[in-house]
């Protein structure tokens, strides 16, 4: 099987942390505005297994709010949580793949078509089970594919 690298289950292992993160804010995002404020920031948290206090949720907040507007969109969350990842050379594919399927116009991806786009670009070195390993660990409710949006949001924070 042709391999991304040695790397490649540590890399979608990072693309499914990253979406677990996504999963978290969302969850949490209870009047579902895209933003969260410090009670529902201490709420994903607290989730995830850290007991930070009302002071260490403060600073986090003051840290990761980019447009000083009291709140955390998903955008800033990510890159507040994601500023220690890596994906390594996985991420210059997906990158280039993306914005070959974002001017085809679809909304969702599937491995299959990500294959075929790698391929159509001249990355043909990567299997379909390569490609079902990435959407897999992206795919949030277990469809076999993954929004753009999605697609989109994690590749921002793992690539700034």
């Amino acid at each position: 099987m042709a391999q991304l690298g040695s790397s490649l289950s540590a890399e979608t292992e990072t693309l499914s942390n990253v979406r677990s993160l996504m999963e978290a804010f969302r969850a949490f995002d209870s009047d579902n505005d895209g933003a969260i404020n410090a009670a529902e920031l201490g709420g994903i948290l607290s989730s995830l297994g850290y007991n930070a206090s009302e002071q260490d949720v403060r600073a986090m907040m003051r840290e990761g709010d980019g447009n000083k507007d009291g709140l955390l969109c998903m955008e800033e969350f990510l890159e507040m949580n994601t500023k220690d990842m890596e994906l390594g050379e996985l991420a210059n594919c997906l990158n280039t793949a993306f914005q070959a399927i974002e001017v085809q116009g679809d909304e969702v991806l599937t491995a299959t078509e990500l294959y075929e786009v790698m391929g159509n670009l001249g990355m043909g070195q990567h299997s379909l089970e390569d490609c079902q390993s990435v959407v897999a660990s992206m795919d949030a409710d277990g469809d076999g594919a993954v929004t753009l949006e999605d697609f989109k949001l994690i590749l921002n924070a793992l690539l700034d």
